[in-house]
């Protein structure tokens, strides 16, 4: 051991001294000096990290059990991977997560992590490769070419239940606020012209049907991407492995990871395919694009207090304006619409990633991974900080609310069974151009009696379908009967 503060290793360009305290190894060094790309390494995203140690954990298991792999060297490899799976080491995974070389620099700094940390709890010294290798030990029977994408894989079968967990957070809280505005009518609107009436209420439960609907789609994918290619090896043909490895790390890794993983029934196309991730990522982008959709309401439903919608208000966060007093912004849906315009742009770095594998291997995973968790990481927190910092605080503005609907020439559209649609027309055009009300014309034309408008306009019966009796035949209106310079409406 050399007693300095560094260690030396060697690998095929050479030698290099690496810090005594480090568990990783000259290749992970080598990737540190070549990649720094983004700052964000492996260790941001813990599922991945631990998702590597399961698969290390497996394949020693397997080897073991296949005569291959000393049974001390496989419980010190199983030690350490179980040490890093309780998120010990994490500082340790230190390659940049945009690499190049297909993952292999990811792999390696696996290999030397528990490599390291093994021998010290086999009583050796880090760096004494003598008697346990990150190649020959660690790595025995595995290539980048599996053990990347396995751990891909399950790293996002995990991320997929934090997300199913927070969806789960924020639909929730919206299912309280569309319980808790059932009663508050209001004017619905299309094209941000006004529409029909419906509730507060029902406005709210169409985010809880997108959410539930979004869950059942992720829920779907789940099942796609448990399908791993451990085993493969280079480039699928499982060349270095042993017949039977394949099948005893399979049981190995579902017993470490809880999950129902199989093994491909190709492996040299599971190899080289890349398609599961992106329709995972397909679904996060329909995901994100439903709670901008969402957020994008929520801003104009609040906007004012006095020039704007002034439905509900959103609870106040912070300061909106460093030199307008009183101010403040709807500072928590900007950040999710900001989160899924990240989505977005990850989608399309994913779609060109798989498109831009050649023959069988696809050299730019690490793309796909960075941008498929940075996208989980964010949707995750941007649904628990939506819900927490912005829905379960938001109210409702009744006063507001009343006035919308009562001015609105919409109710008229509530009137066509009665009165007919071009009788119902005039009369929208008539209360636009004067300034007054539906009801107040109706009345004034003797279309209806009140008692009949009154039983018409009922809040109750504004907001769903109602059986009507059979409506004789209008007679038409002169054009005497239009107001002058009156508009006429749209049909939708």
């Amino acid at each position: 051991m050399n007693t300095s503060n560094f260690r030396v290793e060697y690998d095929l360009l050479g030698e290099r001294q690496i810090p005594q305290e480090a568990y990783y190894g000259v290749h992970t060094l080598r990737a540190v000096e070549n990649f720094q790309i983004s700052g964000v390494t492996i260790a941001a995203y813990p599922e991945l990290v631990n998702a590597l140690a399961s698969v290390k954990q497996a394949a020693a298991e397997a080897n073991a059990e296949l005569g291959l792999l000393d049974p001390a060297l496989r419980d010190g490899i199983v030690a350490a991977c179980v040490e890093v799976r309780q998120g010990k080491l994490h500082d340790q995974f230190v390659v940049d997560m945009i690499q190049g070389g297909a993952g292999t620099s990811t792999n390696m700094n696996a290999n030397e992590v528990i490599c390291n940390r093994a021998l010290e709890i086999l009583g050796h010294h880090r760096g004494d490769y003598t008697y346990l290798h990150p190649n020959e030990h660690v790595n025995l029977a595995q290539s980048t070419n599996d053990v990347y994408p396995t751990a891909l894989r399950i790293a996002t079968c995990f991320a997929i239940e934090r997300l199913l967990g927070a969806m789960k957070i924020l639909r929730d809280a919206f299912a309280e606020k569309a319980e808790e505005f059932a009663g508050l009518l209001k004017l619905g609107r299309t094209q941000l012209q006004d529409a029909v009436p419906m509730t507060l209420g029902q406005e709210f439960s169409t985010y809880v049907v997108m959410l539930d609907e979004d869950m059942a789609r992720l829920g779907e994918t789940s099942a796609l991407i448990r399908e791993i290619n451990l085993g493969a090896t280079a480039i699928g043909t499982g060349i270095t492995a042993h017949p039977e490895y394949a099948g005893k790390a399979l049981v190995a890794l579902n017993r470490i990871t809880g999950l129902e993983l199989s093994t491909a029934p190709n492996l040299i196309e599971a190899t080289q395919d890349c398609g599961a991730f992106v329709q995972i990522s397909g679904v996060l982008k329909r995901i994100a694009v439903k709670l901008s959709k969402t957020c994008n309401d929520l801003r104009l439903l609040s906007s004012g207090p006095r020039a704007g919608f002034g439905e509900i208000n959103l609870p106040p966060m912070q300061a909106g304006s460093s030199i307008m007093p009183g101010k403040v912004n709807p500072v928590i849906p900007e950040v999710v619409n900001q989160i899924a315009f990240e989505v977005f742009g990850s989608d399309v770095a994913i779609t060109f990633a798989a498109e831009a594998g050649q023959l069988q291997l696809n050299a730019f995973e690490p793309m796909i991974a960075v941008s498929l968790f940075r996208s989980f990481k964010h949707l995750t927190n941007g649904c628990t900080t939506l819900a927490e910092r912005c829905v379960k605080g938001i109210t409702a503005n009744p006063e507001r609310l009343r006035e919308t609907i009562e001015r609105s020439i919409a109710l008229a559209t509530a009137l066509n069974p009665y009165i007919g649609y071009k009788n119902a027309t005039s009369v929208a055009s008539e209360a636009h151009a004067n300034g007054t009300t539906v009801r107040e014309v109706v009345l004034a034309r003797k279309l209806m009696t009140e008692s009949e408008l009154d039983d018409a306009l009922r809040p109750e019966e504004l907001v769903r379908p109602r059986v009507y009796a059979a409506k004789a035949v209008v007679p038409k209106l002169s054009t005497a009967d239009e107001p002058a310079g009156a508009p006429g409406l749209p049909a939708d």
